[in-house]
């Protein structure tokens, strides 16, 4: 099954969650759902980050966390060691997974 999961403002959080359970393969997580540092505001963020774990976990699915905040609220979450990959380059991980070349990686192969 191929999904795009779209922003909370956009779509409601059940269809988020609904999204992520049917996803198989390949799930991108780039941005909290909210201001995840308070507790009364992270249940969505935390969540998200549950539903990563199980299915790589569960279901062997490729889960990739990217951008700082993100990394910090599943490592908050206590559940940064249960993803595939976790990237702190949360627009550069878009721009890759789009297909840019990125100005680092290319300033590498030039040399």
């Amino acid at each position: 099954m191929s999904c795009l999961i779209l922003a909370p403002s956009v779509c409601s959080f059940d269809s988020i969650v609904e999204s992520i359970r049917n996803c198989f393969k390949r799930k991108v997580w780039n941005g909290p759902m909210g201001v995840f540092e308070m507790p009364a505001f992270a249940n969505g963020t935390v969540t998200v980050a549950e539903l990563l774990a199980k299915a790589t976990k569960e279901r062997g699915a490729i889960t990739i966390v990217g951008g700082g905040d993100s990394v910090a609220a599943i490592n908050q979450a206590g559940l940064g060691d249960q993803v595939s990959h976790i990237s702190t380059g949360g627009g550069a991980s878009l721009e890759l997974l789009e297909g840019k070349t990125l100005p680092g990686v290319a300033a590498l192969t030039e040399v």
